[in-house]
């Protein structure tokens, strides 16, 4: 299990909605340093945070975030979009850049982020998925974390046996910019924040931060028409 207190921790996506909740807690928590990444660094604004450029599909401006980093020793995937592609639209370009944002991007920056990990004598890896990860959404948002939670399961198996734990996270909607327009119930991100840390510490490998990320993963052992009820009639 991996202590926050002491710690030093790159969080992407980390100037707003979870990763600025994540970044505060993690300096509650005791954590001696947090990288927080946007692709205006300007825009972080935790008075104690060290703001890095980055945007999480380029190779290169991964690279340049993990030499800045090398004393990291909790990785937190955060950033994310949610494009929503149309599966039936006359391209798929769409599609391509959802996967290029929530799919590479959570893996370019795992890899540059692995081996300093390790040698920093092992930590943890703690990468956002969503109870989409399990439910058809209609486009390629859901199809995006699908592959991300796949992606993830395979990772905690590859670096288990290199002192790297790996969690993954699970939530419906949160009340971020993101969802400023749904209409249905939300959680807090400061409560997702505190149970992914929780997790982390805990060396959880599934978090479940909601009550609907729950309901669904127990869903999916039963007939699709379960999470699917239109299907039923």
């Amino acid at each position: 299990m991996t202590s926050i207190k002491g710690s030093v921790a790159f969080v992407t996506g980390g100037s707003r909605g979870i990763g600025k909740a994540l970044v505060e807690q993690l300096y509650e928590r005791g954590a001696a340093k947090v990288y927080a990444t946007a692709r205006d660094p300007r825009t972080v604004t935790h008075p104690d945070a060290v703001p890095v450029a980055l945007e999480a599909t380029d190779a290169a401006s991964v690279a340049a975030a993990a030499a800045q980093a090398q004393d990291t020793t909790i990785l937190i995937n955060n950033a994310g979009a949610a494009v929503r592609g149309d599966y039936l639209a006359p391209t798929t370009d769409d599609v391509r850049q959802e996967f290029e944002i929530n799919f590479y991007g959570p893996l370019l920056v795992t890899r540059a982020f692995v081996p300093i990990i390790e040698r920093n004598g092992g930590g943890h890896i703690l990468t956002m998925h969503s109870v989409l990860s399990w439910m058809a959404s209609g486009n390629s948002y859901s199809a995006s974390k699908a592959a991300l939670w796949s992606q993830t399961n395979s990772l905690r198996l590859r670096l288990h046996p290199r002192g790297i734990t790996v969690t993954g996270l699970h939530v419906g909607y949160v009340d971020t910019d993101m969802t400023v327009d749904v209409d249905a119930p939300k959680a807090n991100a400061h409560d997702v924040a505190a149970l992914a840390l929780d997790g982390i510490e805990q060396g959880a490998h599934e978090v479940l931060a909601d009550d609907v990320s729950r309901q669904v993963k127990a869903a999916l052992s039963g007939d699709l028409t379960a999470l699917y009820p239109q299907l039923a009639g």
